[in-house]
């Protein structure tokens, strides 16, 4: 038998993908709409797009650089909880919230980008991150 923390970190990287195929499909027909050839363009800086394409195209690209950061403590995580043998149950539900919170957070990020709304959802994924480590902590430390 598996252990059930496995689905929630297939669907996060399913998620992670699908938001790679937006960033993509929306940030190239950007570029291209403002001049950019990228086959005359050599290295670049982290944000220097934002300077030249219009915010909505960039925000697709700044949630999936969101999704590299904070999940990889999720990854980890949930990880050694499948491995300790203890990631059926509260923590498995505990990776589920994790999982909706961060989709539900891109959503809002790629659509309306309120940050007031942003911050709520990252607070409660944080929240859920923290209990999962604890969790984590419990079960190789206990």
């Amino acid at each position: 038998m598996h252990s059930e923390i496995l689905q929630p970190i297939v669907v996060l990287v399913g998620w992670t993908m699908v938001m790679w195929a937006y960033m993509v499909a929306t940030r190239l027909p950007a570029m291209k709409a403002a001049g950019i050839d990228l086959s005359k363009v050599s290295g670049s800086k982290p944000g220097q797009l934002d300077a030249i394409l219009p915010p909505k195209a960039q925000w697709p690209a700044h949630n999936y650089m969101h999704l590299m950061e904070q999940p990889t403590v999720f990854y980890a995580s949930a990880l050694v909880l499948a491995v300790a043998g203890v990631g059926n149950g509260i923590n498995a539900w505990i990776a589920w919230a994790y999982v909706a919170f961060r989709i539900v957070h891109s959503i809002v990020q790629v659509t309306s980008n309120k940050i007031s709304i942003r911050f709520v959802l990252f607070v409660l994924s944080s929240l859920t991150l923290i209990a999962q480590v604890l969790h984590a902590a419990i079960a190789v430390f206990h």
